[in-house]
């Protein structure tokens, strides 16, 4: 599985203000250590970047780049912040991401500069209600870059994750869906998540849980892709198959087998207990692992 650290952001309370002050010294420290944590790609997030995004994406693409030689992830709803990034950025880059509304601007930037992109399946209603609209939405994506000359292999589609703290609009469930068919109605797509989407809003301690647990399920699917917390190193060891017990365990929550308590350990219980809550079986409460 391919892994894009997520922690170069600009809502950072370290990075933002780096970002604004062009000051280089915890940028390079982060992506230095993002690089030692084993990230195969390091997302850089610059937001909207309204003003001046083209200068700001220049620098700190050189900036990262200067320390380490992993690609990077350039993510921006800017386009010509995107455009300045791929023009300097050494290698293969990402871009992150495009959807429906973007991609007469973007998809271009594809060809000139040889790079994959993130297709994120937003329609242009909005957030889709369920498998079967990402499928749609993923269907024009593909015939659109496809007619430009873009193969599947360049495309990694993100089903869009949503938080598990808002019950109401939870679709843990119509991702996993979307994801056991995506290669029947896209083969030879990747596929991405950012992971950390499903626990935000929950408490900081039990973040991590979600996150985990969710790549876990996503696991089960081939997930191509993961944007995570470079820092999460049970989370690391998941995606890199030292955890297979745990991945099981997960898997046969799914799949509605029975586990014995008695059987677990404490610390497999929680793992047991959020996969429940992530498929709506157990109402969400920032409690649950006390249930």
């Amino acid at each position: 599985m391919i892994l894009i650290g997520e922690n170069l952001n600009i809502i950072s309370n370290t990075i933002g203000p780096a970002l604004k002050e062009y000051n280089a010294k915890p940028i390079q420290e982060l992506a230095v250590a993002e690089t030692k944590a084993g990230m195969d790609y390091l997302d850089i997030n610059i937001g909207p970047a309204r003003k001046d995004g083209d200068k700001l994406m220049d620098w700190v693409v050189k900036t990262v780049q200067a320390v380490t030689d992993k690609p990077l992830s350039l993510d921006t709803t800017n386009p010509i912040a995107m455009e300045a990034g791929l023009k300097v950025h050494k290698g293969k880059a990402l871009i992150n991401s495009i959807s429906l509304a973007r991609m007469g601007e973007e998809l271009p930037f594809v060809i000139k500069y040889n790079c994959d992109f993130i297709g994120l399946l937003w329609g242009r209603e909005g957030l889709p209600r369920d498998a079967n609209e990402r499928g749609a939405i993923a269907a024009e994506l593909l015939y659109t870059a496809n007619a430009k000359g873009i193969p599947n292999e360049k495309i990694w589609l993100d089903p869009i994750v949503t938080p598990a703290v808002n019950i109401e609009s939870n679709q843990v469930r119509q991702c996993l869906e979307f994801m056991s068919m995506l290669q029947d109605i896209a083969p030879g797509t990747g596929s991405v998540v950012g992971l950390s989407n499903v626990s935000n809003g929950a408490p900081t301690h039990l973040r991590p849980y979600l996150n985990r647990t969710y790549l876990i399920m996503l696991m089960k699917y081939n997930i191509h892709s993961a944007i995570v917390d470079a820092f999460d190193r049970e989370l690391i060891d998941i995606a890199r198959g030292k955890k297979t017990q745990l991945v099981k365990l997960v898997q046969n929550v799914m799949a509605g087998k029975k586990i014995d308590p008695v059987s677990i350990s404490i610390e497999e219980a929680k793992y047991v207990k959020t996969a429940r809550v992530l498929l709506g079986e157990t109402l969400y409460s920032h409690s649950w692992l006390e249930m």
